[in-house]
């Protein structure tokens, strides 16, 4: 008898504690939780500590109440700016989820939320680039472009009891062709304006040339202009020097010219005249009276 009632406490202790089991449970600091009831929500616990709920008809779906992350995907995404540039965006949001009850019921499995989310960001991407230059987006209105980004998303992500915290740019790039377009573009017109350079530094330096050469013939046409004169005053000066000595002595000058006359006709050993013996030539070679 004692054995028997010993089993059925037993028993009932066994099933009193898979109730409290299957009825209690936890909700974290960095958790909200719902009870849900055949998939009908009954109610939203956001106060951490043990509670309670319906054994087996009821069951828990806990929410983060972090800050999380979405990524727009696993590889930039092309786009088309307002000037018609075409580039490679990749960009993140930061979100967490404000009205839990709301999420649950236009998301469900808080698995899905990113599958959910992540068109609407890549919606509100394209609609922000969309309506901005490549110029704008990368410098001059960077942050005033994700600002409308994050305030886009945010609109769209309410529904889902969802707020937008902040959206961030990665990078937001040509893609691979169009840079390599780009680049064989810059390097053309840096090769034509090199070109252009040298033209005219070559065009610069026949100038130079031209000019240098001009004035090489100006200096030595004066150069030889003032040779002749000075040549020509010299001379003179050698007619004046010759015509005052042969009026001092008039005779030793007619044989001084006679002289200089033989030397310059007679400096060769093999050199050979032909002339009358009593030619005026060689009249200081003959008699006295000949002199005279």
């Amino acid at each position: 008898m004692n054995r028997s009632i010993a089993i059925g406490v037993g028993v009932v202790a066994l099933i009193a504690g898979v109730v409290i089991y299957l009825s209690a449970y936890t909700v974290n600091m960095t958790q909200q939780a719902i009870v849900v009831q055949f998939g009908d929500p009954r109610a939203v616990v956001t106060t951490p500590g043990l509670h309670w709920k319906l054994p087996v008809i009821q069951n828990v779906i806990y929410i983060d109440k972090r800050i999380l992350n979405l990524n727009h995907g696993t590889e930039p995404t092309e786009m088309i700016a307002k000037d018609r540039k075409r580039l490679d965006v990749d960009a993140f949001a930061r979100y967490r989820i404000v009205d839990s009850l709301r999420f649950y019921q236009s998301v469900g499995d808080p698995r899905n939320v990113d599958s959910r989310l992540r068109p609407i960001f890549v919606s509100s991407l394209r609609n922000v680039i969309g309506d901005n230059t490549l110029e704008e987006l990368v410098r001059d209105n960077r942050a005033g472009l994700m600002n409308s980004i994050q305030q886009s998303f945010n609109r769209a992500a309410q529904q889902f009891g969802i707020e937008v915290i902040d959206v961030r740019i990665r990078r937001a790039d040509l893609p691979v062709q169009n840079s390599q377009a780009i680049y064989q573009r810059m390097q053309t017109e840096r090769e034509r304006e090199a070109a252009e350079i040298r033209a005219q530094g070559n065009e610069e330096a026949q100038r130079i040339r031209s000019r240098a050469d001009r004035d090489v013939t100006v200096i030595l046409a004066e150069a030889e202009r003032d040779a002749q004169i000075m040549r020509g005053e010299g001379d003179a000066r050698r007619n004046e020097i010759f015509a005052q000595a042969y009026s001092q002595d008039a005779e030793f000058f007619a044989f001084y010219r006679s002289m200089d006359a033989y030397r310059a006709s007679l400096k060769s050993e093999n050199t050979t005249m032909i002339v009358t013996p009593d030619s005026e030539f060689f009249r200081y070679f003959g008699s006295e009276r000949g002199r005279r």
